[in-house]
């Protein structure tokens, strides 16, 4: 681990990543694996999050529990980030949820918005940006830009592979924002891809584009 990110380790977040950079690996199954990853991932991720506390009434007795506190938004990048939402939204039904689209330009790497869409933002929401893959650092570098013209103070990016770096490009940029990662690759290759990476996600996921 290193200070400007957090890789988290554990043997199933290790077995179901070795099956979900297979090749061979089905889309069906490459989705539920990107899904079971996340929320393995969130134990972690969230454990900053505050709680209240709550009276209830078990079916034995009165008690004090705790529930969330913290305002939540999960914003993916799409289309790949959308991969990761359901884990979010099935584990915090009362998130908010944005969403921030982008295209690469294969000359330049550079990212290219086709959608922003955001639900109000106040310093004190927690946001979770979602994209599987931190390769140049370009696309989540765009995406916390905006969240943070939105009015974002507290930013955690969570991603499946990324490489050193993509970590220093948004860090020079964003020091503030903590990132949460399940492996760090070797680097990238000539064409801006990661290395030995899993290929391009959105297509794992959803199949290839026309």
């Amino acid at each position: 681990m290193d200070n400007t990110y957090f890789l988290i380790k554990h043997p199933l977040i290790d077995h179901k990543m070795t099956i979900l950079r297979e090749k061979d690996t089905a889309n069906n199954y490459f989705r539920t694996l990107v899904k079971e990853i996340t929320t393995l991932m969130m134990f972690q991720a969230t454990h900053q999050l505050e709680l209240q506390k709550k009276g209830i009434v078990t079916p034995v007795e009165g008690m004090v529990g705790h529930t969330l506190a913290t305002d939540v938004m999960v914003i993916p990048i799409l289309r790949a980030g959308l991969g990761m939402l359901d884990a979010f939204t099935d584990m915090i039904p009362s998130a908010g949820v944005g969403h921030i689209g982008l295209a690469r330009n294969e000359e330049t790497l550079q990212p290219k918005a086709y959608i922003v869409k955001l639900p109000k933002i106040n310093s004190e929401t927690q946001v979770f940006i979602l994209d599987p893959m931190l390769a140049t650092g370009g696309s989540l570098n765009y995406a916390i830009d905006k969240v943070k013209e939105k009015g974002a103070k507290n930013i955690i990016y969570l991603g499946l592979v990324g490489v050193l770096e993509g970590i220093q490009a948004v860090h020079e940029k964003h020091p503030d924002v903590k990132i949460f990662l399940a492996a760090l690759d070797r680097g990238l290759n000539q064409h801006g891809f990661i290395v030995p990476g899993l290929g391009d996600c959105g297509d794992r996921l959803y199949g290839k584009e026309d």
